[in-house]
């Protein structure tokens, strides 16, 4: 194989990105935001692109393309394509950011097979008959909790090879291989590694692999032999192609590597910060700046959704907001009405980079409280 880098462009998600931008509302302009938002995977001096090049340059991987693919794209091809069933909660608005009712930003990188399928360049090879390989990597987007270890928008890395059966058939033997080698490019050459059972839902046989930190297994991503129905989903004939894929989210592999205390390091701009962030090199803290809390309590409609009121504090409170902690859920028919509910939230505000003040954090309180109001229905308590 030759290697390259392959480009996707997509005219709707184009369009589509100048519609949010022309938009007014909160959503449009959020999903504009993380759109906008710095690719780390690409990012000189980030660790996750020093991760990213390591992987890369594992010499079994030389020959693969490099695919870059939409970050909008269409909702039937990320979920129906990929098996993922019409109840599945990840098809869910509480979980997936939507654009439309078509089209979602991308929650998976998975999603280049589909892609890589349908170039040109690789449906001449495969009418050859010639094997194929890719990765994938970039940012993915899926509504979450906010703690120190999560973020709503993060970054992936996917790779696969299919072979002609005629040239021999994948086992899961050759794929543990392979991410034994991904363990010791990113952890180090002496990684102690180990492989257990997993499900993915288009994998089977699927492995997950755990590293040995300081004595304690921690899993760090999952693969698997790809699933022959899933080619058939892509236009391949059954049983002429068999081949392995793994996916895994870079954040946990670099917070694993330099035993990062929060995700938001991973973004900071702080001179003090960026120089200790080395794959290999264990973080210390540049200070444990002190937390602010605030606590806000209101009473919505049973429909109130966690992860969109998230939004609503990482709107607000940007990367000033550590964690996000339910403290209260509660009913009460007579005192709230029947179809009400109260919540009560612990919000954390911390900068990983300096020291905040009342000043700071009250103007936000306050906003959070307006908008709380005015988007949710909400009344405050």
């Amino acid at each position: 194989m030759t290697a390259k880098n392959i480009v996707i462009k997509s005219d709707d998600e184009a369009r589509l990105r100048k519609e949010l931008e022309r938009k007014k509302d909160a959503d449009s302009a959020r999903l504009t935001r993380y759109l906008n938002m710095p690719d780390l995977s690409r990012a000189p001096g980030n660790p996750l692109k020093e991760m990213v090049d390591k992987i890369i340059a594992i010499p079994e991987f030389k020959g693969f393309e490099t695919i870059q693919v939409p970050e909008i794209v269409p909702a039937d091809v990320s979920f129906d394509l990929f098996n993922f069933p019409a109840d599945h909660p990840a098809r869910g608005r509480s979980d997936t950011y939507y654009v439309n009712d078509e089209y979602i930003l991308r929650t998976h990188t998975t999603i280049m097979w589909y892609y890589y399928l349908n170039h040109p360049a690789i449906k001449e090879r495969v009418g050859k008959g010639l094997p194929v390989g890719a990765i994938c990597h970039g940012k993915v987007y899926r509504k979450d909790e906010i703690d120190r270890r999560h973020m709503n928008v993060f970054h992936q890395l996917d790779g696969w090879y299919l072979l002609p059966k005629k040239d021999g058939v994948i086992t899961q033997k050759d794929l543990e291989e392979i991410l034994g080698k991904i363990a010791k490019a990113v952890f180090g050459p002496e990684t102690k590694f180990r492989f257990n059972k997993d499900e993915f839902p288009y994998t089977d046989p699927s492995i997950e692999m755990e590293i040995d930190v300081n004595g304690k297994w921690v899993e760090v991503l999952g693969g698997g032999v790809v699933k022959q129905v899933f080619l058939k989903n892509l236009g391949l004939q059954e049983g002429e192609y068999t081949g392995w894929a793994f996916g895994f989210g870079l954040e946990r592999l670099a917070i694993v590597s330099m035993d990062l205390p929060d995700i938001r390091l991973l973004w900071s701009k702080d001179a003090r910060v960026l120089k200790q962030l080395k794959l290999g090199n264990k973080f210390v803290e540049v200070s444990k700046y002190p937390p602010i809390t605030r606590d806000i309590s209101f009473v919505v409609g049973k429909t109130f959704i966690p992860n969109n009121y998230f939004d609503l504090i990482r709107d607000i409170g940007g990367d000033l907001v550590e964690q996000v902690e339910l403290l209260d859920k509660y009913e009460d028919a007579e005192k709230f009405g029947p179809d009400r509910v109260s919540y009560t939230y612990r919000i954390v505000y911390r900068s990983p980079e300096r020291t905040l003040n009342t000043t700071e954090v009250e103007p936000l309180q306050s906003k959070l409280y307006e908008q709380t109001r005015a988007q949710f229905n909400a009344q405050l308590r």
